[in-house]
């Protein structure tokens, strides 16, 4: 009988959550649930989700914002938007059934890696390009996590002078210039307007507003020193780009730049096509896998 895994996507907003098959399909209605502001309303949450589904599955996948354990079964580092103590819940104790942990970017990238834009690729980066960057590393068909399971925070320097605080506490990080507010952020320094909006931006470049494209090309420019840096250290096959603000990038410019530059062999820069479940579909096939 083929095994089955109830999926969460948990982030600072939403929670999703759905029923999973060995083959990545998904089989059950998704369910949509605002984040709780709380720890206690959190595990009030989390329990009704597994009581009703538990009995119905073999092991339960959690893909998670922050880094999260080797051990697959507890948060160490949470994001800003999730209630203080988040990295304090015991998840297993609120379930009878295996409760499995993956960071969602990692997720992500396991779903592109088995059923999506980076199969067959034995190394690939996935970085997630939203509100802030996420990332994940293939290395030789397994997920590299580090030695505490940290690996893959987009959060390496782009500048040395203090020009603009990321989201972690530091400055001049990767995700502050390639996220969506790093967009932001660019259009506002550039056009000298804290007005502007990221997507003020991309509806100026669909209208051919040639400041709105400049911004734009410089937030593009910032996306591929990361992407050069990033191919040199890790000489990976492809380059997969998803999340919210992936779709307005042109991945042809990326690929051919990259291979401009990079000191590696040639890469592919590909769009993700695992879909906007593919934390919940990579966390429950790695939780089946072990």
């Amino acid at each position: 009988m083929s095994q089955k895994a109830l999926a969460l996507d948990i982030g600072g907003t939403k929670i999703y959550n759905t029923i999973v098959d060995e083959n990545g399909n998904i089989c059950g209605e998704i369910e949509k649930h605002s984040t709780p502001k709380t720890i206690d309303e959190f595990n009030i949450l989390l329990k009704n989700i597994f009581s009703k589904y538990e009995n119905d599955v073999d092991i339960i996948a959690i893909a998670t914002a922050g880094a999260v354990n080797n051990e697959n079964n507890k948060v160490i580092s949470s994001t800003g938007n999730l209630p203080k103590g988040y990295n304090q819940i015991n998840f297993q104790a609120l379930s009878n059934k295996k409760v499995f942990l993956e960071n969602d970017a990692n997720a992500a990238a396991w779903a592109e890696h088995i059923l999506g834009a980076s199969k067959n690729c034995p190394y690939s980066i996935i970085l997630t390009l939203g509100t802030g960057v996420g990332g994940g590393i293939i290395l030789n068909n397994k997920l590299y996590k580090g030695k505490s399971g940290g690996a893959g925070e987009m959060h390496f320097k782009m500048y040395a002078d203090k020009r603009r605080r990321c989201s972690c506490g530091s400055w001049d990080c990767f995700e502050a210039y390639a996220s969506g507010t790093g967009l932001r952020k660019t259009a506002q320094e550039i056009l000298n307007n804290q007005n502007i909006t990221t997507y003020d931006v991309i509806e100026g470049v669909k209208n051919g507003d040639e400041k709105m494209q400049q911004v734009f090309t410089k937030w593009q420019d910032d996306i591929l020193a990361g992407l050069i840096g990033l191919t040199n250290l890790f000489d990976p096959d492809c380059i997969v780009l998803s999340g919210s603000m992936a779709e307005f990038v042109d991945t042809n410019y990326l690929e051919s730049s990259v291979n401009e530059e990079i000191v590696t062999t040639p890469i592919k820069v590909y769009r993700a096509t695992a879909g906007n479940y593919s934390g919940m579909i990579g966390a429950a096939l790695l939780a089946m896998s072990k």
